[in-house]
């Protein structure tokens, strides 16, 4: 039985050299191809989305990597077929920033999460920044929704994940105050600086890279580069 792949879950900095280092060890010994979705960014209007698609593109073939992109707009344009062959065999899945709600329920339960699911479970690197990384979770708050919460992709079902921790934390503490709210018993809320990435396996250790912190928030730990956590929960 095949292993599944890494997950990255990334504060901030999707498609910068300062994720270059993640991003290497992500791909190492992965086929060369890395399937780009910046669907988060649809709510933020075209000119904004086709920076991040662009983005993601130059910096996947600067690393050397076939990049293809299952950006979709809707649920209709996810359920298409042809993701099963876009997504087959490749290295590096990786969900890029934006509205967090929008993503989760773009993708969850779809032809074109089904595939991501099927590669991530038969070795494929998936990562998450910023709202790529909270979509992967069991709900996503609707940001400004007034503690409205939708379905996410449920990979780490048990998981809340607040990207820009140290931002968030320090700027703008209500914002804080009404992530936590409403927690459901057993959630695991994980603070994920900046620049910075929490990596490893459900039920597996995981492992903090990059330039800040991993919070766990439960318990007020704070995990520097090269720290390591169990979180037997995923």
């Amino acid at each position: 039985m095949s292993r599944s792949g890494l997950i990255a879950l990334v504060g901030s900095g999707e498609y910068l050299d300062v994720m270059r280092d993640i991003d290497l060890e992500l791909i190492d010994g992965q086929p060369p191809v890395t399937v780009q979705i910046a669907t988060a960014a649809v709510p933020d209007g075209e000119k904004r989305l086709s920076y991040w698609r662009d983005l993601g593109r130059r910096h996947g073939e600067s690393l050397g990597l076939e990049v293809r992109d299952a950006t979709v707009y809707d649920r209709d344009e996810a359920n298409d077929p042809r993701w099963d062959e876009v997504l087959s065999g490749v290295g590096l899945i990786y969900l890029s920033g934006g509205n967090p709600a929008f993503l989760a329920s773009t993708l969850a339960n779809t032809t074109l999460w089904r595939a991501i699911e099927r590669e991530w479970r038969a070795g494929a690197s998936l990562a998450g920044c910023s709202a790529g990384a909270m979509a992967l979770c069991g709900r996503v708050p609707v940001l400004r929704g007034n503690g409205e919460y939708v379905d996410g992709c449920g990979i780490l079902p048990s998981w809340r994940i607040i990207p820009h921790f140290d931002v968030f934390r320090d700027r703008y503490p209500a914002m804080m105050r009404d992530s936590l709210a409403h927690l459901e018993p057993d959630t695991t809320v994980i603070g994920i600086d900046e620049e910075t990435a929490l990596i490893g396996r459900p039920g597996d250790v995981w492992r903090v890279a990059g330039h800040g912190f991993v919070t766990v928030v439960n318990d007020e730990r704070s995990l520097a580069a090269g720290a390591s956590v169990d979180f037997p929960r995923s």
